[in-house]
């Protein structure tokens, strides 16, 4: 590589190691060498790996969690932006997110931040189902439902048969209309 990599580039190729080999793998010399550059170049941008394991967790919520919130703000109007954020996610290979729930049962900063990104995710859920017509005490419960499925359906093996996940997408999607 004969480009100067930046942090994002790092962090970037620390989320697709995550996702591959799990947060112990999470190190200098063979990030550096998958990369084709010197450890130095680690070290330039990051003080040492528990720098680079926090920079690592706080892009990962960026990325997991408020780009796909601003993502979804950007829906026009007259869209349904929960249905949307339920197909895309009921239909994802969820790696990275096995990997950092993995990470956070071992790690009390991965946990914080897993807890973190919780608590965000279903308080935008919850935003989306009051503005869809949905009464306080039904949003937060149907928020609170439409997370654990997420969690369960991340930490499956995701491999059963198509029309039983789509059976249950269905139905999900049924419970995220609007009252009548």
């Amino acid at each position: 590589m004969t480009e100067q990599l930046s942090a994002k580039d790092w962090l970037d190729r620390g989320l697709k190691t995550l996702a591959k080999s799990g947060f112990t793998a999470l190190k200098a010399e063979p990030l550096a060498k998958a990369m084709g550059v010197s450890r130095g170049s680690f070290y330039w941008h990051f003080a040492d790996i528990g720098a680079y394991r926090a920079a690592i967790l706080k892009h990962w919520r960026e990325v997991s969690a408020e780009q796909v919130i601003a993502e979804l703000e950007t829906v026009p109007s007259g869209e349904d932006a929960l249905a949307l954020l339920l197909r895309r996610t009921f239909s994802a290979r969820l790696l990275l997110e096995r990997a950092v729930r993995s990470w956070a049962t071992v790690d009390p900063e991965a946990r914080a931040t897993v807890l973190a990104v919780d608590q965000r995710r279903i308080g935008y859920i919850e935003t989306l189902l009051r503005q869809a017509g949905f009464a306080d005490e039904v949003a937060r419960g149907r928020a609170q439902i439409f997370y654990w499925a997420f969690v369960g359906y991340a930490l499956s093996d995701q491999t059963g048969p198509k029309a039983r996940q789509q059976a249950a997408l269905d139905e999900l999607l049924r419970m995220a209309r609007a009252p009548s």
